[in-house]
């Protein structure tokens, strides 16, 4: 992948360079990284999620990026420069890289799509398994940046098909080149610094079609649990995963999902939260909150994020923090 891109990066190079002048061949070779900049998002993604190498499976993406690097040296690069003249000539040349790009197109924002959607599912699933919110805010910004840049190619491709083609053809080498860089500073950091995007592994769900429980044992499980919230105090954990919670109780960590998700109605984030919000309310009726400002309260109720605590309180109490210490006449 980064041998094609810097394939690629070559073939703008020399095309520019004085030194070995300007040549067709040498803009064609910066097609051949042209479907990489998709797949390799999406599988970058995948395994950031999954915390695991990429498999010859996951490799099978690559597959369109090679026949198209295929295509490209058959048809751009090896042919002379009498049958390009040719092929121009008879206007098979403008078509071919019309159907090129739009083919390019399709191939990277179906990938760009399917990371997003596989980002997204990742995020929601995580609030059945932390109390606390985890930074993903770097993906979903980078995962953005990349759909403007392809939003951007869509927008000249369509202007260049209406007649503007040279506000394309200008425009095409910078944003090629904005591109690369994006997907070279993703190898960056997976070679050199994976511990950035490291996501703590997390104990996968069984399906509830196997959880034996009755009605009757969930009920009791559920009073267990509240006990067990009330006298340990878990939530004070920060960091308390739904794994260590189901330890606690004597449980297994799909039992604990099922009760929390059929017999409470909540997932295991908000369930948290909502003992962290109590503990909050309480702790602002006490000599403490004379001395600590509502994050600080918040943060010895076991919040960790100041935004996940704001929201968290607001979706609780349908107030923000501030709010509803003025309509309870307390001064924190």
């Amino acid at each position: 992948m980064v041998g094609a891109l810097l394939l690629g990066l070559s073939g703008k190079v020399l095309n520019v360079s004085e030194v070995f002048g300007t040549s067709f061949r040498y803009n064609a070779m910066s097609e051949f990284a042209a479907l990489l900049f998709g797949t390799t998002l999406y599988l970058f993604t995948k395994s950031t999620v999954a915390k695991r190498s990429i498999t010859r499976r996951d490799v099978m993406h690559y597959i369109p990026s090679i026949f198209y690097f295929g295509f490209i040296l058959v048809y751009f690069v090896i042919p002379s420069d009498a049958v390009g003249s040719a092929r121009m000539e008879r206007g098979e040349l403008v078509k071919v890289i019309y159907a090129c790009h739009a083919f390019g197109l399709v191939v990277n924002i179906t990938y760009w799509a399917l990371s997003l959607r596989l980002f997204i599912r990742f995020r929601e699933s995580l609030k059945n398994e932390l109390s606390y919110s985890l930074k993903t805010k770097f993906l979903l910004n980078f995962h953005l940046v990349l759909g403007i840049g392809f939003l951007i190619w869509m927008t000249l491709f369509i202007i260049s098909i209406i007649g503007y083609d040279s506000t394309e053809r200008d425009a095409r080498p910078i944003l090629w080149l904005a591109m690369a860089f994006t997907i070279l500073f993703i190898a960056y950091y997976g070679l050199l610094a994976p511990d950035v995007f490291q996501i703590s592994v997390l104990e996968k769900n069984q399906k509830y079609a196997q959880s034996k429980l009755s009605i009757t044992d969930l009920d009791k499980l559920k009073s267990q649990l509240d006990q067990l919230m009330l006298e340990k105090k878990p939530y004070l954990n920060n960091k308390l995963l739904k794994a260590e919670l189901a330890e606690m109780l004597g449980t297994s960590n799909p039992e604990l999902a099922r009760l929390l998700n059929e017999n409470i109605g909540m997932n295991f984030f908000e369930y948290v939260n909502y003992y962290r919000i109590k503990e909050f309310v309480a702790l602002a009726t006490t000599q403490k909150a004379q001395q600590l400002t509502f994050y600080g309260l918040a943060q010895e109720a076991g919040f960790n994020s100041k935004t996940t605590f704001n929201k968290s309180f607001k979706k609780l109490m349908g107030v923000s923090p501030t709010e509803y210490f003025n309509n309870q006449n307390i001064s924190v």
